[in-house]
């Protein structure tokens, strides 16, 4: 029953106020200073939100009066008392999103079978899902490509670019490349050349490119690279963009942005967030909860919100609250002044570093002291985005003055801007640092000197292990001659020097231990901060102007989360300055830390084998763990955008950046890295002239219209969705073939086999499929029997809506350490043949023989961002569903997780037959 029903007798109707002013309409709202409570103005400004949360949403049923008295009680009841938190909306990612939606539509077939009108399912909370996650590079300046041949799978028949797709700016109307070949008459055309091998697509010229035609080794733009790459994106991902395009229309409360637009956090932070919701006749603070562990980037913007597993993302979406124990807030007290060298970026690995030391694994952080001020809210945003890191559940920065002056420069409204700062300084949800006997209570307090923080890296397996940049090159030899492990390689003395030549368009060059191979600026999560972005374009600039460049085997890219970071470079005039070092804008959406990373030169990997090298990956993104980027990249970096400039012209990370030069001009002069790095006011400067009002216009404009081929997209128009049975990305799951109205318990395990015996630290990128499917993994054999060949395979993220596939890609990680065969990888052995076989295939057989199954696993089995399908997986790999057991040595609720998915949803489906 709404809020504002007349016979909704609400049990706190008496908080119920009313803003008035001349500037706007009155709103109502709950006035928790009405509570008379002096409890209240001692908590946390996050705890606050929950509260005013639990005090609107009470209904007696999900949420108590019993939670509200615990939160007002939160100094005693912390780590004790359970809570029920509604946020105002759910963030769904693509890859994580379209399983839920799956879900959703097999339960609209189940009612329909019952007799029971579809059209009520329907998510409550107000969803938005962001499809960003399906970008790979198939085109980039420094590789000539052969791309997949992309084919509608349930034609077979290989498809040219979208209908409606406009030509790149600049292309010759022929759409010919410039130069031929001795004795080749003609130009290649985009859609077939006669010189071009079968099933490969030849590129478009246009003058002064930086990609090479593969077939006549001749220029192609950089836009015609961008747009070749988003047309790859779209067409081998064509199924599951109408399956989205169906979900938009037939759901109510869904919001779909399409791909092409912008990243998930971006168009959280530019375009989703409000600070101050309207609904229900009320006004109330701006929560969400999402399928992204990223999501706590939105509370840089005093939004509270984190990242759920998909299971719990469902429910909230079906309505019901996120179950929480009232967390600890440790208050982090900024002071000192920051460095003029130090970016966004070193500041977050400096307090990543800083707070994981200081156990504050499942709290709530809280920034406060003088050091908050000097913050811009892109660099709150920054260093929000990276708390699950530190293993934080939310780092929240309340509303100050200085959120107020950016969402002045972000098209909102002069009434809203007023309504915002009224309300929450009514409800005192608004900090201001003038009157210290305002601070609230913490459960503890960390105190951080900011000008301590100097300019580091963090790797090269692991985001905690920060590295300071002066240190770089002792760090990385310490590696060298490390055991195996978080920080080593056991690389033996006398091969720590190995140099191995290799040729590479025509020139021969030496890899060593330490060569940088990859080098991405991945700005999804930094490029809501300009200026990092704008940092790394400036000392572009000066590099190129100074003669310095970038190797051509180094593969670079530029990958913006967000058209507003293209434009803004390209407006303060760096871009070009960056294309000139390989760092091309290459699409938008996710890529190199996904593991979307094209393959390199086969000459460099034939290196790195050949030397056993420990190559290296430098990226701004915000995950690098072994292997992600590249299976032959062992050692890889997180670093701000301008230190992977600075690493991709030095070629190696075997440096020191303080003392020894960059490279030589054309003069033969040393160039520095101090000689290049553009000032914090030439970065003020560039920031303020071009992050202005007009950039968030634009991409708001994008974002209501929509791309031409999303647009054009046909879909279904009907309350059930037409499963393609031969469809390899959408398939209807089998989790309500028995829906009834009583409910089945799960029945005891007896006689149960060990499936897999795991040890600690064994996290949901061990379990939940994600990356490249391998052409030797017991899903690349399922798709493979579907007729697709390698090429055609995808990523598992973008087949997650197939659980056929998902369940094989289940436990594939290289990463596994199983004890049941001693070494790496997705193996396990089959006990009663004494065969080893990979993880899906064994479990197939025992599932034949009626045989259960546990999984023996150690202390944070499960931890981390996907755990609808880490729980999903396991269960589905067994026929029933009930004979699948997580046994934690420890502590474990992976398999209750799996039980509460399925419990929700068929919860849900009952009460609607009932």
């Amino acid at each position: 029953m709404a809020l504002d029903s007349p016979q909704y007798e609400h049990p706190f109707g008496h908080l119920i106020d009313t803003l008035l002013s001349e500037q706007y309409e009155e709103r109502r709202y709950f006035n928790l200073q009405k509570l008379s409570d002096v409890r209240y103005e001692k908590l946390p400004f996050c705890m606050r939100v929950l509260l005013e949360s639990a005090i609107r949403k009470c209904d007696g049923f999900y949420i108590k009066t019993d939670d509200v008295s615990s939160i007002l009680d939160w100094q005693t009841q912390q780590n004790q008392a359970e809570v029920a938190f509604s946020p105002a909306r759910v963030l769904l990612q693509d890859f994580t999103g379209i399983p839920a939606m799956v879900d959703l539509a097999a339960m609209r077939d189940a009612l329909a079978k019952q007799g029971v009108d579809p059209n009520l399912v329907n998510p409550r909370c107000p969803t938005d899902l962001i499809v960003d996650h399906s970008l790979q590079i198939d085109y980039s300046k420094c590789a000539i490509q052969s791309p997949p041949t992309p084919t509608d799978e349930s034609h077979g028949a290989a498809v040219r670019s979208p209908a409606g797709r406009p030509s790149p700016r600049g292309s010759s109307s022929s759409g010919h490349c410039a130069g031929q070949r001795p004795g080749h008459q003609g130009g290649c055309s985009k859609a077939s050349c006669s010189d071009a091998p079968s099933g490969r697509s030849a590129a478009v010229q246009i003058e002064n490119t930086p990609l090479l035609c593969p077939f006549h080794l001749q220029p192609v733009s950089e836009p015609e690279t961008m747009i070749r790459n988003q047309e790859m994106e779209l067409i081998r991902n064509k199924e599951r963009l109408q399956f989205f395009k169906w979900c938009s229309k037939a759901f109510k409360n869904i919001n779909v942005v399409p791909p092409d637009i912008n990243a998930v956090h971006q168009v959280n932070l530019e375009y989703l967030c409000q600070v101050v919701q309207e609904g229900e006749g009320f006004i109330y603070p701006d929560s969400v909860v999402g399928t992204d562990s990223h999501t706590t980037m939105i509370n840089g913007l005093g939004i509270l919100g984190w990242g759920v597993g998909g299971i719990e993302s469902e429910a909230v979406m079906l309505g019901q609250p996120v179950s929480l124990t009232l967390p600890q807030v440790v208050g982090c007290k900024l002071v000192g002044t920051i460095n003029p060298l130090a970016t966004s970026i070193d500041i977050v690995l400096g307090i990543t570093k800083h707070l994981r030391q200081a156990g504050i694994g499942g709290k709530f952080v809280e920034f406060f002291g003088p050091g908050v001020q000097q913050l811009s809210a892109p660099d709150r945003t920054t260093i929000a985005n990276m708390c699950p890191e530190y293993n934080a559940t939310v780092s929240f920065f309340p509303v100050d003055d200085v959120t107020l002056q950016h969402f002045k420069h972000t098209s909102c409204s002069e009434e809203k801007l007023v309504v915002l700062e009224d309300y929450l300084k009514a409800i005192k949800l608004f900090r201001s640092y003038s009157d210290q006997s305002d601070e609230p209570q913490y459960s503890e307090v960390i105190e951080m000197n900011l000008s301590s923080i100097v300019p580091h890296v963090s790797g090269p397996k692991r985001p905690q292990d920060r590295v300071a940049v002066t240190c770089m090159k002792e760090d990385f030899i310490n590696c060298l001659n490390e055991k195996v492990g978080f920080k080593g390689f056991h690389i033996s003395k006398e091969k720590q020097a190995t140099q191995v030549p290799f040729l590479h368009e025509g020139a021969e060059y030496n890899l060593g231990h330490g060569s940088v191979v990859i080098a991405a600026i991945i700005s999804c999560t930094n490029n809501c901060n300009p200026s990092v972005m704008l940092a790394a374009g400036l000392l572009a600039k000066k590099a190129v102007e100074a003669g310095l460049t970038v190797k051509p085997y180094i593969r670079t890219s530029l990958v913006p989360g967000s058209g507003t970071v293209t434009h803004y470079l390209n407006t303060s005039g760096v871009l070009p300055y960056l294309r000139k070092l390989g760092f091309e804008v290459v699409g938008y959406g996710c890529a190199t830390c996904v593991g979307n990373t094209a393959p390199l030169p086969e000459s460099v990997v034939d290196a790195i084998k050949q030397g056993d090298l420990v190559a290296c990956g430098v990226l701004s993104g915000n995950r690098h763990l072994e292997g992600r980027l590249c299976d032959c990249v062992r050692a890889n970096y997180l670093a701000s955008p301008p230190l992977v400039v600075a690493y991709a012209i030095a070629g190696t990370v075997s440096i020191n950046l303080e003392i020894e030069p960059l490279g030589v001009n054309s003069e033969g002069k040393d160039v520095y890295l101090r000689d290049i790095w553009p000032s914090k006011e030439e970065v003020n400067h560039t920031e303020e002239n071009i992050v202005i009002a007009s950039m968030f216009k634009e991409l708001r404009s994008r974002m209501e219209k929509g791309s031409t081929f999303w647009n054009r997209l046909e879909s279904a128009e009907s309350a059930l969705f037409p499963w393609d049975p031969k469809s390899t990305y959408i398939r209807c799951p089998s989790f309500f073939s028995k829906l009834s109205k009583e409910v089945c318990t799960p029945q005891s395990i007896e006689g149960a086999y060990p499936l897999l015996f795991l040890g600690d630290k064994v996290t949901t990128d061990h379990i939940s499929p994600a990356g490249s499917i391998a052409r030797v993994s017991a899903a690349a054999k399922y798709l493979q029997s579907k007729r697709l060949t390698p090429r055609e395979f995808n990523s598992y993220g973008a087949r997650r809506g197939n659980d056929a596939v998902m369940t094989r890609g289940t436990f594939a990680s290289i990463k596994l350490q199983n004890r049941l065969i001693g070494k790496t990888g997705p193996k396990t052995l089959h006990i009663p043949s004494g065969q080893t076989l990979d993880v899906f295939e064994a479990a197939e057989r025992y599932q034949r023989d009626g045989v259960p199954l546990i999984i023996l696993a150690g202390k944070e089995y499960g931890s981390g961002s996907s755990r609808d399908w880490a729980a999903k997986g396991p269960y589905l790999m067994t026929s029933t569903g009930k004979s699948f057991s997580v046994t934690a040595l420890f502590e474990n609720d992976m398999d209750v997780a799996f039980f509460r998915h399925g419990g929700i949803l068929k919860y849900v489906a009952r009460s609607l037959l009932l």
